[in-house]
């Protein structure tokens, strides 16, 4: 139409300007080797219906045309292209924030001085910030130390990508099991590290428990075990009793060492205590992490009956010799006790707190609960009215004598007291 149009004008005036109108169309859907070709077709058209001139001018002309039709077109391409990419990019951008902000873990990006730049919507409740407050401009080194320090680690080729399970703090310094994913890189500001946190305290909970059940169970095993035996020896006896009526005289002597053999028999049965652990299978470790992960796993139930544990824990925590499963496990079971003990209580705390004395770290749990009605029987395996096979206290005991110490329960004006014993390693072996 323009061609026609030019054609129609003769050599009145010069159309060719129109012909930029055609090229910015064919921008949108042609390649720039077809963007060319149509440049060169809308420069031969101008040239054939344009003003008569010298060849040399109509040559440059035709040059120049085809120049700039050609760059017109090949400039609306790569608008096109950048606002198509841009378009792509920033739904890409939302994608990815939309994934972030409706992940039930929580990611966050840590700048080089430990300070965090960005953290999405679980970040802010899993580290217990309230109300409108964002992790975002915070210190990690106070909720995660450990991506604080891996942000202290020289940089290493290709950045570090790694995995770890470490301890996490909340605002209102609740401590609970984080498991980390993260990942350091470089850019042009400095270092940057990305994270992924889950809180795995549920977990962590529900292994613990399933642990303590099942020692409950070894160790019931382990006392039907004895009562087996000892039910035994009592049927010997009484057939050895059988025997010495019948005869109506004096029994004979080796009988009698029959009889004396069984009764001492039974006695060593009788006598057996529920051994846990060796010298040999003893840890140097600190009592701090032990309490840690009783508090991670105690806490939560404890506010789901709207109650309170109270830490007065010492400012350096000792080492201790035990195993850190067995003492964890006595621990837990303190605590559970104390735990059933206040619910139908108006108050329910428990205070947990820690005493050194000499080479002896004392570890008391007091509840608010009613007492204990006969004291006398408390470490007593089977023990009537106790909840489950009565079996708790005797094997906690048990355990913590393994590890050279001891557990005791301490008369209260109100509530219960038991107090777990343990050795404490000297600073000069230390």
């Amino acid at each position: 139409m323009i061609a026609v149009a030019d054609w129609a004008v003769g050599n009145r005036m010069s159309l060719g300007v129109l012909y930029v109108l055609p090229m910015m169309l064919g921008a949108l859907v042609l390649t720039p080797v077809q963007i060319i070709l149509l440049a060169t077709v809308c420069s031969s058209l101008r040239s054939k219906f344009d003003l008569p001139s010298p060849h040399i001018e109509m040559l440059l002309r035709f040059v120049f045309a085809l120049i700039s039709y050609s760059a017109c077109g090949l400039v609306v391409a790569a608008l096109i292209r950048i606002n198509r990419e841009q378009a792509l990019r920033r739904e890409a951008e939302e994608q990815v924030k939309t994934l972030a902000e409706s992940s039930p873990a929580a990611i966050l990006t840590v700048d080089g001085d430990g300070i965090v730049i960005a953290a999405n919507h679980s970040a802010n409740e899993m580290f217990a910030l309230e109300g409108n407050q964002s992790l975002k401009g915070r210190s990690i080194a106070g909720y995660l130390p450990v991506l604080a320090d891996a942000l202290q680690v020289g940089f290493v080729s290709g950045g570090l990508k790694t995995a770890a399970q470490c301890q996490g703090r909340r605002e209102n310094g609740e401590i609970f099991l984080a498991n980390t994913w993260f990942s350091s890189y470089s850019v042009d500001k400095g270092k940057r590290l990305a994270a992924i946190v889950v809180d795995s305290s549920e977990e962590m909970r529900e292994h613990e428990e399933e642990n303590l059940r099942q020692l409950m169970r070894g160790n019931l095993i382990a006392a039907s075990a004895v009562s087996h035996e000892v039910r035994n020896l009592c049927s010997a006896i009484s057939v050895v009793s059988v025997n010495l009526r019948e005869r109506y005289g004096l029994p004979r002597e080796e009988e009698f060492q029959a009889l004396e053999s069984l009764v001492h028999g039974l006695e060593k049965v009788a006598s057996i205590d529920l051994r846990t652990k060796s010298g040999d299978d003893l840890q140097d470790l600190r009592l701090q992490s032990v309490l840690d992960d009783l508090r991670i796993v105690i806490d939560a139930e404890w506010r789901e009956i709207d109650g309170a544990v109270h830490w007065s824990l010492p400012e350096v925590s000792p080492r201790i010799l035990a195993d850190r499963h067995g003492l964890l496990q006595a621990f837990l079971n303190l605590a559970q006790n104390s735990h059933r003990a206040v619910h139908e209580m108006p108050l329910r705390e428990l205070r947990i707190s820690v005493e050194i004395d000499d080479r002896r770290a004392m570890v008391r749990f007091r509840d608010s609960g009613r007492g204990i009605a006969a004291p006398e029987h408390l470490f007593e395996p089977f023990q009537p009215g106790a909840n489950g096979t009565g079996l708790g206290l005797y094997v906690s005991r048990a355990v913590i004598r393994g590890f050279g110490g001891d557990l005791r329960y301490e008369p209260q004006t109100s509530g219960s007291c038991f107090t777990v014993e343990l050795q404490v390693v000297p600073i000069n072996e230390e």
